[in-house]
């Protein structure tokens, strides 16, 4: 399953049809489900359109920004998009839409980070004696062109070069770059490696948690005390990533299985104390998945720790 994938724009969207033309490939891992904008006279719309995509546009005018961008999120949402990425859209979105789609926005900046951040880039760089100019993918944070670069290609400034001569070439630069790096990003939460981190982040964020391994599979557990998850990853070669956590027993377990028997299943060897999620479906909620695994830690913890923890909740 392709990951689904929303692109904001304000012009002409060459960074978007970059990115639609390459979600055209069938190995590609992502697919363009919308098109929005907040100038409706934008000419990428009609390419995303003519493409057969789902387009959206509203002008921002008149709307302060915070509820111009819970009307994007709306659309953005009801298009089951996946990640956002950001290609021309110039504007500052607001920290509550930023959080919503915190690790999960893109956003491709004409110039090599944290070199150059906003606008006139390319003069900067220029006027800098800069040996290149350069384009940078990045993750969207509050901060502006702040987040952590996942990937920049330089382009070299030659010379009599003008900031519309350098933005050209930087512009091809673009277009190589933002669907390899969108690629590798969606994938990256598709991969057994990254699952684990995030089982291990909530496992470990647990009071005296360890890791360790057993069964062949990493499992956690209360120091010195008994397993409360376990990450199992083809175990046996049944072709399966999943998490197990602790239930209550055979009926909760079959319950489950009945409820959702593509996402649960009974773990061999483990008995019907515990059951077994799946995370190789594409569509994780790890805000419910680190529930789940604290709900384990309690049925395992003593008393005493366990108290402590709902203190601490409570508090």
């Amino acid at each position: 399953m392709k990951a689904r994938v929303a692109v904001l724009i304000s012009g002409t969207g060459t960074n978007m049809a970059a990115l639609l033309y390459a979600a055209k490939a069938e190995s590609c891992p992502y697919q363009i489900v919308l098109v929005a904008s907040n100038n409706p006279d934008a000419p990428g719309l009609a390419l995303a359109a003519a493409e057969g995509v789902a387009t959206w546009s509203l002008s921002h005018k008149g709307m302060s920004r915070a509820a111009f961008d819970v009307l994007v999120d709306e659309q953005l949402r009801e298009a089951g998009a996946e990640f956002v990425a950001l290609a021309g859209y110039m504007r500052i979105l607001s920290d509550d839409f930023v959080a919503r789609w915190a690790g999960r926005m893109l956003n491709i900046h004409p110039s090599l980070l944290p070199k150059y951040k906003g606008l006139d880039t390319h003069a900067q760089a220029i006027a800098n004696g800069d040996r290149h100019g350069g384009c940078s993918v990045h993750v969207v944070t509050p901060a502006l062109d702040d987040g952590p670069v996942l990937a920049q290609t330089p382009v070299a400034i030659l010379p009599g070069d003008t900031a519309e001569t350098l933005s050209a070439r930087v512009r091809i630069a673009e277009h190589q770059l933002y669907p390899p790096t969108l690629a590798a990003f969606v994938m990256r939460e598709r991969t057994p490696d990254y699952w684990l981190g995030r089982v291990r982040e909530a496992a470990m964020a647990m009071p005296e948690a360890e890791e360790t391994l057993s069964h062949g599979m990493p499992c956690f557990g209360i120091v010195k005390g008994k397993k409360f998850a376990w990450f199992s990853a083809d175990h046996h070669g049944d072709g399966r990533t999943a998490l197990l956590v602790k239930i209550s027993g055979a009926e909760e377990q079959a319950m489950l299985i009945e409820q959702d028997e593509a996402r649960y299943f009974r773990p061999a060897y483990f008995g019907d104390g515990w059951i077994a999620i799946r995370l190789d479906l594409g569509d994780n909620d790890w805000e419910h998945l680190a529930g789940w695994i604290a709900k384990s830690w309690r049925a395992v913890a003593p008393k005493k720790l366990a108290g402590l923890m709902a203190a601490a909740d409570d508090f």
